[in-house]
């Protein structure tokens, strides 16, 4: 089995200092997982940047020229959370690239992962909540495009509703979006996914885990032929923007039981990292890094590197 992990430096992009989005930890989380051998390099594999014929599946072209040409509007910038720039560009294209490799890796590897991705706040038309483009649902468009794949199963379990991606696929039978996140969390107005799971305030891993379980014994009647994992670190206790309860290992708990499903089904996987604001940067990168852990102890049966 190869595992096929997508990074690029051009994850990077210049936001600012102080800006809550920590955009350093796509870096942090790679350096870590090097540093401590839990991947090797010749697993990296860095993406060109997306072609635009791909994006347009998804998003409208007035958007996409827009975007690129730094015409945005001030409200769509404020909407976006993020300021424009031509590296901001550059970033988005090239992580939507990232999460469309590793879905075309799986199909035959069994699992593959993005070092970014999970934007599912992008609208066809618009950016919102720091997501510029939508790379999970341009990854399904272009599967279904070329014929690689017909059902789809998304897991989002970001802290934050995926309204984006539930907008997207609101009509399409073929794909089957889950979203389990805070009920009083962003977005205010949340598009209705096939199956949303609301959580209160201060929701924490015994809780989390059991309705988790119980969702995808649900879900996974879909059928589907890939599964696209969101595996936001923002459900951690001590997230700035999560309001849940839940602990480093109760979020390596949940990471587990996604990856046992798909690999105990035969559906092939594709793990994206999504949203992590932890008050410490290295709180947000240690949950990422154990979403890849995960996927090398479950798939292939390596010793977790965490403590």
């Amino acid at each position: 089995m190869t595992y096929r992990i997508y990074y690029s430096p051009y994850y990077y992009a210049d936001i600012g200092d102080g800006h809550v989005f920590p955009i350093k930890k796509f870096e942090l989380v790679r350096d870590r997982l090097l540093a401590e051998g839990t991947i090797d390099a010749d697993e990296i594999v860095e993406p060109q940047p997306a072609v635009v014929d791909d994006l347009m599946l998804v998003h409208t072209d007035e958007y996409i020229s827009r975007l690129c040409s730094g015409e945005l509007t001030a409200k769509e910038v404020r909407k976006l959370g993020l300021p424009w720039s031509e590296s901001l560009v550059r970033r988005s294209f090239h992580a939507i690239s990232g999460t469309i490799n590793a879905a075309k890796d799986c199909l035959t590897s069994g699992i593959a992962s993005n070092l970014a991705g999970g934007t599912h706040h992008a609208y066809p038309d618009r950016g919102e909540g720091f997501c510029v483009l939508n790379d999970i649902a341009v990854a399904i468009r272009v599967l279904q495009r070329d014929g690689l794949a017909k059902r789809f199963l998304i897991v989002d379990l970001d802290v934050h509703q995926g309204d984006g991606t539930a907008f997207i696929f609101r009509v399409d039978p073929g794909v089957f979006t889950f979203s389990m996140h805070g009920a009083k969390n962003y977005p205010l107005f949340k598009q209705p996914s096939s199956l949303d799971i609301e959580l209160a305030d201060k929701t924490g891993d015994d809780e989390y885990l059991q309705t988790l379980e119980h969702a995808l014994s649900r879900v996974i009647l879909h059928d589907p032929d890939v599964i696209f994992f969101l595996a936001g670190a923002d459900p951690y206790e001590n997230d700035k923007l999560g309001r849940l309860a839940l602990t480093i290992e109760g979020l390596r708990r949940r990471d587990e039981m996604v990856l046992d499903l798909a690999r105990d089904r035969g559906v092939p996987i594709v793990t994206t990292m999504s949203g992590g604001y932890a008050a410490d940067i290295d709180d947000t990168v240690e949950i990422h890094a154990n979403t890849i852990r995960a996927v090398k102890s479950v798939y292939f049966g390596a010793v977790s590197a965490s403590v």
